[in-house]
């Protein structure tokens, strides 16, 4: 039987990404106050505990929690139950904050949400040489705080095992647990009724869900995207080739969601197979069940075309904001030219291209975006921007210009080591970074002041309120 300590203790700070560190208080539990748990026996502690690492929590909050060790050293804290929340905290506006893995900052002021993230990422980024010249701007707030997300990816699972299929969020703290979430408060209500209906309809037809356990099983996800600018629609179910035979179950759900009375119309219907083992969405092929396989959305006065496996901000309006605060921080670009690398459906090289740039590249891995791109940009009349489909990292070698601007705007994981210096080769007068992820902008950004940048210009951008998330634009100068 496993052994561990039982504590109290109040959570005194958290960084980026949701790592807390809890304080333990003089007033003690004795372990006959812990909850039960199979194979597990709760114990005193020997000696005093010093700060634990935990997560999944907000400073000044106190939690009972089961204490083990992480490594010789440092210690870890487990949360077991919430015995005080945090003066700040008000009442969560979903129903399903309790238990959905998705919104961690839902009982926290929207002001004091923008305030904890500009903190965590000044604090993430203070070891950066020079950060302390740079000009901070107060960060930008998202324009809307609920009903802001454009794409929602939901997974099917079960709640418990052997309950009822279950189509929705992962469980808060538990990977393989699928919760159902009717009353999401990010998504549009058109989205809700679609996951409803679509949970109902498979829940009735006694097909599988895909297991990550066994790697059996038939149903896997459902992706739904909406457009701001149209209220259109597009979904794709997401299952393996066990669907193989079942072409009457799923002409029988396309006719299902399409009669739901919806404010938007379903402007396509998507049905794609992953035989994948890994959790997530690809396609080992695509069959469109009804409309187009697109989306049209609007940013700062330009048409974008989304497929669906392109990239594209999740959060439409906070994407304008976000893409201003770009275009400010690049400043005249006439005659210029600007790379954007990691271009995705190419919306920040068409705006530097609508902006004046003499010439805009584009390069971007998944082909569909840059095929998506080029519509794009012919749609909006840009003839001064070109896409370029293939790796960063191999397709950087391929540019012969001298660009005067590099755009930056890297998946989570940030820049390839490989290919950083090849861009830092180019030595443009100027670089904008575009973060999601502030542990691989603080990683990257000292390769650009060893190459003789100094750091600006830095702005927060909040693109996912009720989460810990949070986008980081940086301009680095020569």
């Amino acid at each position: 039987m496993k052994e561990r300590v039982l504590l109290q203790g109040v959570v005194s700070e958290v960084l980026f990404p949701n790592k807390g560190t809890l304080i333990p208080t003089e007033d003690q539990p004795s372990p006959s106050e812990a909850d039960s748990s199979a194979g597990i026996l709760y114990v005193e502690p020997k000696k005093p505990y010093g700060p634990l690492a935990i997560k999944n929590v907000l400073p000044g909050q106190t939690w009972l929690v089961s204490a083990h060790k992480n490594g010789r050293r440092s210690h870890e804290a487990r949360p077991m139950r919430l015995l005080r929340r945090a003066p700040y905290e008000v009442p969560p506006l979903c129903p399903h904050a309790a238990l959905c893995g998705g919104c961690c900052y839902q009982t926290v002021p929207y002001p004091l949400q923008l305030s904890f993230k500009q903190q965590q990422v000044q604090k993430l980024l203070a070891p950066v040489p020079d950060i302390a010249e740079a000009n901070w701007l107060p960060i930008q707030p998202s324009p809307l705080t609920a009903l802001y997300r454009n794409k929602m990816e939901f997974s099917f699972g079960d709640s418990e095992k052997g309950g009822p299929l279950t189509l929705g969020q992962h469980r808060r703290g538990a990977f393989h647990d699928i919760i159902s979430v009717p009353q999401c408060r990010l998504v549009h209500p058109d989205m809700r009724r679609i996951l409803a209906e679509t949970e109902s309809f498979f829940r009735a037809s006694g097909l599988p869900y895909y297991s990550t356990h066994t790697h059996t099983g038939v149903l896997r996800h459902l992706v739904v995207r909406r457009s701001f600018a149209t209220g259109d629609l597009l979904l794709n179910l997401v299952t393996t080739s066990g669907i193989a035979g079942k072409e009457a179950l799923l002409t029988a759900f396309t006719e299902k969601l399409l009669s739901l009375p919806l404010g938007g119309r379903i402007g396509g219907i998507l049905h794609t197979l992953n035989d994948s083992p890994a959790d997530t969405v690809q396609a080992d092929a695509l069959q469109v069940l009804y409309g187009e396989p697109s989306l049209t959305e609007s940013l700062l006065g330009l048409s974008f075309k989304i497929f669906p496996f392109s990239f594209f901000q999740t959060n439409t309006l906070g994407a304008e904001r976000l893409y201003q605060i770009v275009r400010d921080m690049a400043g005249d670009v006439s005659n210029q030219t600007v790379f954007d690398l990691y271009s995705g459906t190419g919306t920040i090289a068409q705006i530097m291209a609508a902006a004046g740039a003499a010439t805009v590249t584009g390069i971007e891995i998944v082909e569909e975006a840059v095929q998506a791109a080029r519509e794009n940009a012919a749609q909006n009349g840009l003839k001064n921007c070109h896409f370029i489909a293939g790796d960063v990292l191999a397709y950087v070698d391929t540019l012969t210009q001298a660009p005067d601007l590099i755009v930056l705007d890297p998946p989570r994981d940030g820049i390839h080591p490989k290919a950083l210096p090849k861009i830092l080769a180019f030595a443009p007068e100027r670089f904008i970074y575009v973060s999601c992820k502030p542990t691989s902008l603080v990683r990257d950004l000292p390769a650009f002041v060893e190459a003789g940048y100094c750091i600006e210009t830095i702005r927060c951008c909040d693109m996912f309120p009720m989460t810990g998330h949070v986008e980081t634009v940086v301009l680095l100068a020569k």
